[in-house]
């Protein structure tokens, strides 16, 4: 609703000045959206008449409250941090398995393609399970669906640990369940994040948030690696992420807000009433920025998922050709590539965010397209150093750490980006249902079949010729140059993601003013219950 401000002396009052905001991001916000104005005696004029505001004596002011504004501000910041640990150990767990992969693989006598099964089943229940977790975080408490979820996978984890060697199914069963367990955590903790802030704190927010998915996938090789060094048994590796996640749960519970659905929500609840999930699902599919940009994590996906499980025991075997090191059917497996890896991804994966969403600040003052532009340039540029990782591999390994440090780094860059993306095209209460839609596309198309199909790769064009360490090293290299290709697919369509942000941000927003000058009408007279 447009306001007209009268000539004479404008004052504060209850209705629109008396709302209180937690938060530098939010008092941001107030000055975008402006107060009616308000006439000498205190009216304020509107395109539609005058209205009177309440007395003074219904809604008093409460000066006390502006001493909190701070506190709350600091609990939205340690919020989003308990969240950001929490995701840590999601990825934590989930890679803890690939930092032990020679040993499950020695110990339960499977093929590549038997191991590459492990990830290919956590990866399809988890997004089987995202969908309903995203139509249930847009209508019920998040933050008991969190934790739940934390308390599952983290009882069916360190339950996996005591499986026997006659047992590989189970274990094989046990992933799956562990992924529908973290489905539920990876849906809902970013909208979580995108309501607690706004605009840049909200970028910077869920940057630390998405660099914990290469920190835990590195920590979760270190901890599998060290653990089994450590204890000189794989199975203890699988006991140390649920005693973390069991702690994480319970303070989610405790200390995270229970945060309302959209920043308009504040002004006096209108969105709170929910579209069906088909109508959401219906103008999700015709958001063109939201499909290309989901698409494209497809592509992030498929290739972290792939590289992820495989390039620690691709550098092993190249240091078997190369008569650097002894192949593990006779002897314990080395640990030294899955740690060398994981350090590498922790700090890549730091870099990258960093890299990303400084870039993309940079980029935005000189064009409004920057964000989809700067996830483009780091997936193309990326698709060249995985490509170089296996011609240096055949001949030095400081050469293929030296490509996958660079790879990666650009590879990462695009993660909190792409969140915000979704954050900026799609309105408040679809954005669960949007991210479960979208890691179910990515996961469906990316990381669900990658580990498996490069394994089934590598094991169809080893049993084409003699049984050979050279051959072994060649034929997973031959699997893994699938993945250049697709990221090279992925930059394309971050590409058309650009053409198409523009207008569909436009749409988000005037959907958001819209609600905005409803609400100012409707509930100017409950304004001090709307900013409760």
């Amino acid at each position: 609703m447009m306001c007209l401000e009268s000539d004479g002396s404008s004052g504060s009052s209850p209705g629109c000045g008396g709302r209180l905001r937690a938060g530098d991001e939010e008092e941001e916000e107030d000055g975008e959206r402006g107060c009616c104005g308000r006439g000498a005696e205190g009216e304020v004029q509107t395109l539609s008449g005058r209205m009177n505001p309440p007395a003074a004596g219904k809604h008093p002011e409460r000066p006390a409250a502006r001493h909190k504004a701070p506190n709350l501000g600091r609990a939205r910041v340690a919020a989003a941090g308990i969240l950001s640990v929490g995701n840590v150990l999601n990825y934590l767990d989930r890679y803890t398995v690939a930092g032990v992969l020679l040993d499950i693989q020695q110990h339960f006598g499977v093929k590549d393609s038997g191991a590459g099964l492990l990830q290919t089943v956590f990866i399809c229940s988890f997004m089987v399970a995202a969908p309903i977790f995203g139509y249930l975080g847009d209508r019920f408490n998040r933050k008991i669906i969190l934790s739940c979820g934390i308390f599952f996978w983290s009882a069916v984890t360190f339950s996996s640990s005591f499986i026997t060697e006659q047992y590989f199914w189970l274990l094989v069963l046990s992933r799956g369940l562990v992924g529908i367990g973290e489905a539920s955590y990876s849906t809902i903790a970013p909208t979580i994040i995108g309501d607690l802030f706004t605009k840049n704190t909200r970028t910077l927010m869920l940057s630390v948030f998405y660099f914990a998915i290469p920190l835990g996938s590195g920590l979760g090789y270190i901890t599998g690696s060290s653990v089994k060094q450590v204890a000189g048994d794989w199975h203890w590796a699988l006991r140390v992420s649920p005693l973390l996640g069991m702690i994480t749960g319970t303070l989610i519970l405790i200390f995270v807000p229970a945060a309302k659905r959209g920043h308009v929500e504040q002004l006096g609840g209108q969105l709170k009433a929910r579209t069906s999930w088909l109508r959401d699902m219906k103008a999700l599919i015709r958001n063109r920025s939201y499909v290309f940009s989901s698409l494209a994590t497809s592509a992030v996906s498929f290739a972290t998922g792939a590289l992820g499980m495989w390039i620690p025991l691709y550098l092993h075997r190249a240091q078997v050709v190369q008569k650097t090191a002894e192949t593990c059917s006779s002897q314990p497996c080395s640990t030294k590539d899955s740690l060398i890896f994981g350090a590498i991804t922790c700090f890549t994966g730091f870099l990258g965010v960093i890299t990303g969403a400084g870039a993309t600040k940079w980029c935005r003052l000189k064009t409004q397209r920057a964000d989809p532009l700067v996830c483009a340039v780091g997936m193309l540029g990326s698709a060249i150093f995985i490509c170089l990782i296996f011609v240096a591999a055949k001949s030095s390994i400081v050469g293929a750490y030296i490509c996958i440090f660079i790879g990666e780094t650009l590879l990462f860059s695009n993660w909190a980006i792409t969140a915000d993306i979704l954050m900026y095209v799609v309105i408040p209460t679809r954005r669960a249902t949007a991210v479960a839609l979208q890691s179910f596309t990515s996961h469906l198309l990316g990381d669900a079949g990658s580990p498996y199909l490069i394994g089934f790769i590598s094991d169809l064009i080893r049993q084409s010729t003699k049984e050979s360490p050279v051959w072994e090293f060649l034929s997973l290299g031959y699997a893994l140059m699938l993945c250049p290709f697709v990221v090279v697919l992925g930059g394309m369509f971050f590409l058309a993601t650009a053409l198409f942000f523009l207008s569909d941000r436009a749409k988000a927003e005037q959907h958001k003013e819209t609600n905005s000058d409803h609400l100012t009408v409707g509930n100017y007279s409950n304004s001090e219950d709307a900013s409760t």
